[in-house]
C-alpha cells in the first residue's frame, strides 16, 4: 500500500506522520527505526521499513546531518593488507574533514546482522566494506537513511546495485604467471586464495590463461587454495615443494602468502631464487624489505581505499547517480625472488 496517490505529494514529500498512520504506529517509533534504536518490536520495525522503503522516503539535509564519519568495515584486523586500506580512507577522510570508525564485524562476504543498527545509529557520511556485501535488508536500510556504501576487494560478483573497487586480478595472475614463464620455468605452483573469493578465482584465472598461451599443460596438483596468510601458504608450500616433481616457481596469491613460500622453502634447504622463484601479489612495503626482496604484482590498495572512500562521500552529496564499478590497473614489480631456470 502507499500513500502518494494521484494530485498529492510526491513521494520525496512524504511525512514521517503519514508513514505513522499507515503502520498504525506512533510517530515516536518511526522516529525510533529511523535512528536504528533496538526498543522496537522486529515486526513492527519491519513494517516500518517497508513502508518508508516502498514510499520513496528520504530525510531531507542528510548531507548535513549526517555525523562526521566515514566507517570502515573488515571481517578481520589482523593484517598490514588492511594497513593499507585505511591509510587510504584516512586520507580522503582527512581531506573532507570527517574522522574514521573502524569496525570489524561479520565474514568476508558479509558483516553480521547486529552490525547495521549500530551504523544506523552512528550515521555517518558513508561506508566502506573491505570484500563484504551486504543483504537486501541491510541495504534497503541504508538507502532509506540516505546513507551510501561502496565494496572495495568485492569477495563475489556484486549485484548491478552495488557501487565497488577493485583491481585487475585477472591480468595480474596473468602478468605474474607470464614473468615465469619468460624465465624459463614450465612447473610453476599457484597457491590461491579462498575458493570462493572473486580475486582469487580472478587470479587462478590469469595463471591458467598465461600457461595455455605458452603451450604448458595445466596441472591442477599444483594449484592449490590458501587463506591469504603466510602459515596456510606455509602448509600449502611444503605440499607442494616436498615431492620428487616439485614446481621451480611458485605464484602466490598474496604478499602474506609468500612469506609462507620462503619459510616453507628455508625449512626444506631451497634456495630463493637460485632452487626457487617466487613472484606475490599486492606489492604491500614489506616485500622490498624481505630476503631476497620479492618480485610481485602490485595492486594500490591504498588507491582502491581512496576511490572506495571518495565515491562514498559523492554519493552522499550527490545522491541517485549511476552506480559505479571500477577495477584499477595492476603491474609487475620484479625484484630478486625470480631467475631464470638454472
Amino acid at each position: 500500500m502507499s500513500i502518494v496517490e494521484e494530485g498529492r505529494e510526491s513521494p520525496d514529500r512524504v511525512t514521517l506522520s503519514a508513514i505513522a498512520a499507515l503502520a498504525a504506529v506512533s510517530l515516536s517509533t518511526v522516529s525510533k527505526v529511523l535512528n536504528g534504536r533496538g526498543d522496537v518490536a522486529p515486526a513492527t520495525r519491519t513494517r516500518v521499513e517497508d513502508l518508508l522503503s516502498r514510499n520513496g522516503y528520504s530525510r531531507r539535509g542528510d548531507a548535513a546531518a549526517s555525523a562526521p564519519l566515514l566507517e570502515l568495515v573488515f571481517h578481520e584486523l589482523e593484517s598490514v593488507w588492511a594497513i593499507e586500506i585505511i591509510r587510504g580512507v584516512e586520507r580522503v577522510a582527512r581531506a573532507n574533514g570527517l574522522s574514521i570508525v573502524l569496525t570489524e564485524s561479520g565474514d568476508r562476504h558479509a558483516p553480521s546482522v547486529e552490525w547495521i543498527d549500530g551504523v544506523i545509529a552512528r550515521n555517518p557520511v558513508g561506508v566502506i566494506l573491505v570484500f563484504s556485501d551486504l543483504s537486501g535488508e541491510q541495504k534497503q536500510k541504508l538507502a532509506t537513511r540516505g546513507i551510501p556504501f561502496v565494496v572495495v576487494d568485492p569477495a563475489g560478483e556484486p549485484t548491478p546495485d552495488v557501487p565497488s573497487i577493485g583491481s585487475a586480478n585477472w591480468s595480474g595472475g596473468l602478468a605474474a604467471t607470464r614473468h615465469l614463464i619468460d624465465l624459463g620455468h614450465t612447473r610453476i605452483g599457484m597457491i590461491g586464495g579462498p575458493v570462493d573469493m572473486l580475486c582469487s578465482i580472478a587470479r587462478i584465472g590469469g595463471y591458467r590463461a598465461a600457461l595455455e598461451a605458452a603451450g604448458i599443460a595445466y596441472d591442477s596438483a599444483l594449484v592449490l587454495d590458501g587463506d591469504f596468510h603466510p602459515e596456510g601458504a606455509r602448509v600449502r608450500a611444503v605440499e607442494l615443494l616436498d615431492r620428487p616433481d616439485r614446481p621451480t616457481a611458485i605464484f602466490a596469491g598474496s604478499d602474506l602468502q609468500a612469506m609462507g613460500v620462503y619459510e616453507a622453502a628455508r625449512a626444506l634447504g631451497l634456495r630463493i631464487p637460485a632452487d626457487l622463484s617466487v613472484v606475490g601479489y599486492d606489492d604491500l612495503p614489506l616485500a622490498r624489505w624481505v630476503g631476497p626482496p620479492l618480485t610481485t604484482i602490485r595492486q594500490s590498495l591504498t588507491e582502491m581505499a581512496e576511490a572506495a572512500a571518495n565515491l562514498a562521500v559523492s554519493m552522499r552529496h550527490s545522491p541517485g547517480g549511476t552506480v559505479q564499478r571500477m577495477d584499477l590497473a595492476t603491474s609487475l614489480v620484479t625484484r630478486h625472488s625470480t631467475a631464470p631456470l638454472a
